[in-house]
């Protein structure tokens, strides 16, 4: 299945017309979170991109419209361009991003390179629910499927009984601008038993959202399956774990992650460029 750049694509996209003029374009960039915005015409035609670089450039002639400043055309793609033929485009120009036109050269969307690094992650996660169903197969000799869905976060059992402040944050960063990568639950009659994604479920939860993206493992034999405890089950349960409110934060720790990016830091701003101590491979 080829994945498409409509399957990420920024739908609302800020633009300038044309007619802008410099310093209006500088206040709107100013107030955003871009590096640039796309041009368009009367007509939502796009006629080029407008660059944070470009403005500053001319700077000095505020009242003329940007029509004057941007060179005509850009690089773009379409909605059914693959998503990895986009991001080589993005790649090989050094763009972070890339406008989206129709048939009729009409801007209908943006791809950032954010985006694409958030389809990385989405597409590997069906990776680890297919290395799940093969162990849970190979463990209890029946058969798996998984499929994608929603599941309630109130009625989530955790195997996971610690999860770090610092990654907690960060996963509600990513939630707040829509990056959803699905969380990997097993549906055990009733309990749906979550085995990753625990951070993302409980800022999930404090962020008062009731649902989240998962693959959803299922038995294709429910009642011999419900016989047998797994050793998920068995971690909740030793550790009087019900639901994601049972999960423990760590306010004085990093997660692993956290720890090795600010050391590297640390490293660069205070520390000896000989001291190896504190890097890690």
């Amino acid at each position: 299945m080829i994945v498409r750049v409509r399957d990420y694509m920024i739908l609302e996209v800020e633009h300038l017309r044309s007619t802008t003029p410099i310093k209006e374009a500088i206040q709107k960039l100013t107030k955003s979170r871009h590096h640039g915005f796309p041009v368009t015409d009367a007509s939502g035609k796009l006629v080029g991109f407008v660059s944070a670089k470009e403005l500053l450039r001319h700077v000095d002639e505020g009242d003329s419209p940007i029509s004057k400043i941007i060179r005509p055309g850009t690089y773009t793609a379409y909605p059914d361009t693959g998503l990895d033929d986009a991001a080589r485009i993005m790649f090989r120009f050094g763009l972070r991003d890339l406008p989206i036109i129709d048939e009729s050269g009409r801007l209908c969307g943006m791809l950032a390179n954010l985006d694409v690094v958030r389809s990385h992650f989405e597409r590997a996660s069906p990776m680890k629910a297919d290395t799940l169903k093969r162990l849970l197969s190979e463990r209890y000799g029946l058969t798996f499927k998984f499929t994608r869905g929603l599941v309630p976060i109130s009625r989530l059992t955790p195997t996971q009984w610690k999860v770090f402040e610092d990654e907690l944050e960060g996963r509600r960063y990513e939630l707040e601008r829509g990056f959803a990568e699905p969380v990997l639950v097993v549906q055990k009659g009733d309990e749906w038993i979550l085995v990753d994604g625990h951070h993302r479920a409980l800022a999930a939860r404090e962020m008062g959202l009731t649902q989240l993206q998962a693959f959803i493992l299922t038995c294709d034999d429910p009642e011999e399956f419900a016989k047998k405890e797994t050793g998920f089950e068995r971690i909740a349960r030793e550790h009087h774990l019900a639901t994601v409110a049972d999960i423990e934060i760590d306010r004085a720790s990093h997660h692993p992650l956290i720890e090795v990016t600010t050391q590297l830091i640390r490293r660069f701003e205070g520390g000896s460029s000989t001291d190896t101590s504190t890097t890690a491979h």
